[in-house]
């Protein structure tokens, strides 16, 4: 499992890389990973907290002040299956993950 930080982020070439040549599945926090080849991902929707943060300043622009704004934890998270990668590496995907999944790459 791979937990999100500015490191595994800036190196998720690496990182997916060298699990695909271990032969170790994982799980990364962002969709991107599962997008360059990592198993799968399983995290929050980047551009959806990109939009509330653009409301929050929006509404502190609007002259709401930062401290009276609620915080917001993310509301959407999303499943993303590297299909490919797991025959690659030799794995089976149940069904019912695959249902499950937001996203399913081939």
């Amino acid at each position: 499992m791979v937990l999100p930080s500015v490191f595994t982020t800036s190196h998720r070439d690496a990182l997916t890389r060298v699990a695909a040549s271990r032969r170790l599945p994982a799980i990364y926090p962002y969709r991107f990973f599962a997008e360059i080849g990592g198993l799968m991902s399983y995290g929050i929707n980047i551009p959806q907290q990109f939009k509330g943060a653009a409301e929050y300043v929006d509404r502190i622009l609007r002259g709401e002040k930062p401290s009276d704004l609620p915080v917001q934890a993310p509301t959407s998270f999303e499943l993303v299956v590297n299909v490919k990668t797991a025959r690659a590496l030799g794995l089976g995907v149940p069904p019912t993950l695959l249902a499950r999944a937001d996203e399913v790459i081939e």
